[in-house]
C-alpha cells in the first residue's frame, strides 16, 4: 500500500510498538544515536509484574551501551552458584557462575526485578528530547511504501485516532504482537504441552541465596533468590492439574512448603503459563521489523528469552541509524535477520535439549541421568565444561555485514563478539574497554605501528565516525594516538591469536574485520568508506 506523507499527524525516524524491556531498550539505543523516535505502549501504566527474571554478561554489556548499566545493576543480584538436584535432593551438577569469565566485562548470571529495570529504561528516555513515549496507544493499522511506514493508533483514554509516519516500524510488542498480526506474518515451531506455575514474591526476613533446578520426575521445579528481595519458584503441572487449581492460595502454599515457610511469603504473582519455541516466518517486511518475542520465543531453561531480544535491539539499532543518516544502503538492514536468526535458533535448540535433561519424567530415566552426570564429571575436562558454563551458546555470527561476508573458519575473528577487559586511560583511571571506545564504530591497533599505518587507521576511524585507539603494554609509547594500556594483557593476546594489527569493531561490538596493517585498504573497501 502507498501511504501519503500529508496524511500523517506527525513524522519521526522510527516508530516502536511496545515499551516492555526490549522496546524501552531499543528506544534508549536509538535515542542515544539521535533518532527521532515515537514509542507506542498500549498500557497506561507500568504492568508491575516480575515476568523476566535473569540477565547475562552480554545483556549487561548492552545496558552499558545505553549509559544506564550502573542504575540497573545496583538493583540486580549476582548469582554465584547454580545447582541441579534429583528426586532425593542430592546434587548431580553445579555451575560456578561467579567464577566464570567469558571476557565481556561481567559474570554470566544475574537476577533482576523487571519493574525496576523497566523503570530505569523508561526514565532514561527523558534524556532525549527527540524520543517520545505515548502510553495507552493501541496500534490498529499499518501501511507502507518504499520510503516509509504509516501507523494508525487509537488512544485508550480519549478514543481519538492518530496517524504517524516513520521511516521504520519496530515491533517490540511481545509474543502476541499486534503489529505481526496486522502484517500477516505467521509464527511456526512448537508449543510445548507442559504448563508451569510461576510464583514470585517477597520473603519476610529475607532468604539465603539459592539457584536450584529441581530435576525431580514427580514435580520438576526451579527455585531462586532474585533481586530486590524477590524470590522465584516455578513448578511443572502434573497431568490432570488445572490452572484454576494451581493458582489457588492453598495450592501455592503447599508447593512452597518444601522450600520455605509459606507464611513468610508475600506472593506478588502466581500464574500458569505454557512455554513456546517459535519463530516468525520473517523478521523484516519492507520497513517493518520484529524484535524479541514478536520475532521468536524461547524456552525458559537457560534464561535467554529477554537477552535474545536485547541482542536483536543491539544488532538492529545502529544499522537503522546509519541508513537513516545516509551512511549505508537500506540493504544493510537485511543482515539483521541474517545474523540473528541462526544464533536464536541455536540457543532455542540448546534450551530444548537442556529442558529434556531437566524434565525427565520417568523415575528410572532420571536416576540414570543423575548417575551419568556424576560419573562423567569425574573427567576433569567435562567437569570444567559444566561448572564453567561452557555449554552456553557463544555469541557469534556465521554470515552478515563482515569482511568477506563472515568467518571463513572457526578461528576467524570476523563475526565474533569482541572481548571487553579493563584498560587504563592516560589519566590513570581504569575502565571497561567500551567506555574508552564510545558507542560507534571503533578501530583498535597495536601501539608502535609505523606512522603511515597509524595515519591510515586514523583515517578509517574518522570515515566511519568512530574512534581510533592504540593498545599499548605497560611502559610502551603509543605516540600521538589516543591509547589505552592493556593492563590485563588480554587485548595483546587477542591480536596475537588472530595474527592481526588492526581490528574494526561494529557499534554492537562484533568484529567486522581483523587484519595485518598492509591489508587496511582491503578492510576499507569492504566497509565502503
Amino acid at each position: 500500500m502507498v501511504c501519503d506523507k500529508l496524511q500523517a499527524d506527525m513524522e519521526v525516524d522510527v516508530i516502536i510498538s511496545g515499551c516492555g524491556p526490549v522496546g524501552a531498550l531499543t528506544s534508549n539505543l536509538l535515542g542515544g544515536m539521535g533518532m527521532r523516535t515515537l514509542v507506542l505502549e498500549q498500557d497506561t501504566a507500568p504492568h508491575g509484574q516480575p515476568r523476566a527474571f535473569s540477565c547475562d554478561d552480554e545483556g549487561l554489556r548492552i545496558y552499558q551501551s545505553t549509559g544506564l548499566v550502573e542504575q540497573i545493576q545496583k538493583d540486580m543480584r549476582q548469582t554465584h552458584f547454580a545447582e541441579y538436584v534429583g528426586e532425593t535432593g542430592r546434587r548431580f551438577a553445579e555451575v560456578h557462575t561467579s567464577a566464570t569469565d567469558f571476557g565481556f566485562g561481567y559474570t554470566p548470571l544475574w537476577f533482576f526485578h523487571q519493574p525496576l529495570v523497566e523503570g530505569v529504561l523508561r526514565d532514561g528516555l527523558n534524556r532525549f528530547p527527540h524520543v517520545r513515549l505515548q502510553l495507552g496507544a493501541c496500534v490498529e493499522g499499518v501501511m507502507q511504501d518504499a520510503t516509509g511506514v504509516m501507523v494508525r493508533y487509537r488512544l485508550k483514554e480519549t478514543g481519538a485516532t492518530v496517524t504517524v509516519r516513520g521511516r521504520y516500524l519496530l515491533a517490540c510488542d511481545g509474543a502476541r504482537s499486534s503489529v505481526r498480526k496486522v502484517m500477516g506474518i505467521k509464527m511456526s515451531g512448537r508449543a510445548y504441552g507442559e504448563p508451569w506455575l510461576a510464583v514470585s514474591g517477597i520473603v519476610e526476613g529475607g532468604a539465603p541465596e539459592l539457584c536450584r533446578f529441581v530435576c525431580d520426575p514427580n514435580r520438576p521445579a526451579f527455585v531462586a533468590t532474585g533481586a530486590a528481595g524477590q524470590f522465584r519458584w516455578e513448578f511443572m503441572l502434573m497431568p490432570g492439574e488445572t490452572r484454576e487449581e494451581m493458582e489457588r492460595p492453598e495450592t501455592i502454599k503447599r508447593l512452597l512448603s518444601p522450600y520455605i515457610d509459606p507464611e513468610r511469603v508475600n506472593v506478588q504473582r502466581a500464574q500458569v503459563y505454557t512455554f513456546h519455541c517459535l519463530n516468525a516466518a520473517k523478521w523484516r517486511d519492507g520497513n517493518v521489523f520484529l524484535l524479541g518475542d514478536a520475532a521468536h520465543t524461547m524456552p525458559p531453561f537457560m534464561g535467554q528469552g529477554l537477552v535474545s531480544g536485547m541482542r536483536d535491539a543491539s544488532n538492529l539499532a545502529w544499522k537503522i541509524q546509519r541508513v537513516v543518516k545516509g551512511l549505508a544502503h537500506d540493504s544493510l538492514l537485511d543482515t539483521y535477520e541474517q545474523e540473528r536468526r541462526p544464533h536464536v535458533e541455536a540457543v532455542q535448540k540448546l534450551c530444548v535439549n537442556f529442558g529434556h535433561l531437566f524434565l525427565a519424567r520417568n523415575r528410572y530415566v532420571a536416576m540414570a541421568r543423575d548417575w551419568m552426570m556424576r560419573t562423567v564429571q569425574k573427567i576433569p575436562r567435562v567437569r570444567r565444561f559444566i561448572q564453567g558454563f561452557e555449554f552456553k551458546q557463544p555469541p557469534a555470527h556465521q554470515s552478515g555485514y563482515y569482511l568477506g561476508g563472515g568467518p571463513k573458519d572457526s578461528k576467524s575473528a570476523q563475526g565474533s563478539y569482541f572481548i571487553q577487559p579493563k584498560v587504563r586511560l592516560a589519566s590513570g583511571k581504569e575502565v571497561l574497554l567500551d567506555e574508552a571506545m564510545g558507542n560507534d564504530f571503533a578501530v583498535l591497533c597495536r601501539a608502535g605501528a609505523p606512522a603511515a599505518e597509524v595515519a591510515a587507521a586514523q583515517g578509517l576511524a574518522e570515515s566511519l565516525g568512530g574512534r581510533l585507539l592504540a593498545v599499548r603494554a605497560a611502559g610502551e609509547d603509543a605516540g600521538q594516538v589516543p591509547a589505552v594500556e592493556d593492563i590485563t594483557g588480554k587485548l595483546g593476546a587477542w591480536f596475537s591469536r588472530h595474527d592481526s594489527d588492526v581490528v574494526v569493531l561494529r557499534p554492537d561490538r562484533f568484529v567486522f574485520g581483523a587484519v595485518k596493517a598492509e591489508q587496511l585498504p582491503e578492510l576499507r573497501d569492504a566497509l565502503g568508506v
